[in-house]
């Protein structure tokens, strides 16, 4: 395991990134609670993506997760697990997403393409849902749908990445999208590669967009009033890659040309937005629209 993943996490340093703007709400034991949460993603997913060595990066996800077993009894030699042990204890955070986290890291080694929707549909349960269950345990929730919301969100989230890097990630030979799709439009492995920008690419970007849609659709549908005041972290996040599709769609589905990203501002104008919202009157959203799409 390499030293710096012994660092403690400075969010205060990663202001540009989209979850920075959806932690700023949070009372502060639970924003330091998902600070932590963050940091352990974040180490873990450095640990597949960082070097070359496949072998070493299988040995180092393993240890790491060893050493998050040993963090249960306070005995790991990683700060940040021992700290994130204490808070899984003290939101009784089920240990299985943690592992579940794991596996979807471990899928980025062992499976760069997938045939089928179900297949990639997996994987992002694996990368995003579980962070969502995690957090949701965190937030606290008084309906169990709330759950679904967590993990339909987490497919939409992961999905929406998927597309915007797409050509990013074929540079690292990974192609996430599903084969079953690309053969749908006739667009090919080697288009990607290529960069190849027609219009069998925008079909399929279509189709792909519109799934993620339907999953966001599904997650807010799943989270009941009574718990949206204690999800407004999440429904921040939620809006900020609605607004990413939305922006890859105003593209023309064209993400070779630059990555498409939400400035921060905007970012800023959703989180103050919710935040506003859950302090209005209880009736104030039938009568002014405060709330964004997702």
């Amino acid at each position: 395991m390499h030293a710096t993943s012994t660092i403690y996490f400075d969010l205060a340093q990663n202001r540009r990134s989209n979850f920075y703007y959806s932690f700023l709400i949070l009372p502060k034991p639970k924003r330091e609670a998902i600070e932590t949460i963050y940091a352990f993603c974040r180490v873990t997913d450095d640990i597949v993506d960082e070097g070359d060595n496949e072998e070493e990066k299988y040995a180092r996800l393993h240890q790491w997760t060893e050493e998050l077993r040993r963090s249960l009894t306070g005995a790991s030699r990683y700060p940040i697990l021992n700290r994130l042990s204490a808070i899984i204890r003290r939101f009784e955070i089920p240990l299985e997403h943690f592992y579940d986290l794991i596996k979807g890291m471990e899928m980025d080694l062992n499976k760069k393409r997938y045939d089928t929707w179900e297949e990639l549909r997996e994987y992002c349960y694996r990368a995003a849902s579980t962070v969502g269950l995690i957090c949701a345990e965190v937030f606290g929730y008084k309906n169990a749908s709330t759950k679904e919301y967590a993990v339909n969100l987490g497919i939409a989230l992961q999905l929406t990445n998927i597309l915007r890097d797409l050509s990013a990630d074929a540079k690292r030979g990974r192609v996430y999208l599903p084969r079953e799709d690309m053969k749908k439009f006739g667009y090919t492995e080697s288009d990607l590669m290529r960069r190849v920008y027609d219009e069998r690419f925008v079909s399929l970007m279509r189709f792909e967009c519109d799934r993620a849609h339907e999953y966001f659709r599904r997650a807010k549908s799943f989270l009941a009033e009574e718990d949206k005041p204690l999800f407004t972290a999440a429904r921040t996040m939620g809006n900020i890659y609605y607004l990413l599709l939305r922006k890859i769609e105003q593209a023309k589905y064209d993400v070779f040309s630059r990555r498409i990203r939400l400035g921060s501002p905007l970012k800023l104008l959703v989180a103050m937005v919710l935040r506003l919202r859950n302090r209005a009157p209880k009736n104030f959203h039938r009568y002014i629209r405060t709330e964004l799409p997702a």
